[in-house]
């Protein structure tokens, strides 16, 4: 039997949930604290700098456009066309993210 590693699956399943998130936000976004309370009704640990480190992750992936880096005001994120596709089924999704299978 393989072990499981967990950090994998909690960060993959992190990403699917920033993703959900920013889709029942649209089209206005969301800051990272609204991402993080909602993030943590279902992975509790999980922390701010978690959140920070998975929505620069996304962000190179071209899912998502994060605004307020440079700033002290926190960060905020939005889907680009490419992020609402993967939340929408309507495109494959790469490895790295915990999207639950199709079954509609």
């Amino acid at each position: 039997m393989s072990e499981i590693d967990l950090k994998k699956v909690q960060r993959e399943s992190t990403r699917w949930l920033i993703l959900a998130t920013l889709d029942a936000a649209r089209p206005i976004g969301a800051n990272e604290r609204l991402i993080l309370s909602t993030v943590q009704e279902v992975i509790r640990d999980v922390t701010l700098l978690d959140i920070r480190r998975e929505l620069d992750y996304l962000d190179h992936r071209k899912l998502l456009e994060i605004k307020g880096k440079d700033t002290c005001h926190g960060w905020t994120a939005e889907l680009t066309r490419d992020g609402v596709d993967v939340v929408e089924y309507t495109v494959e999704c790469d490895p790295g993210i915990a999207r639950p299978k199709k079954w509609w």
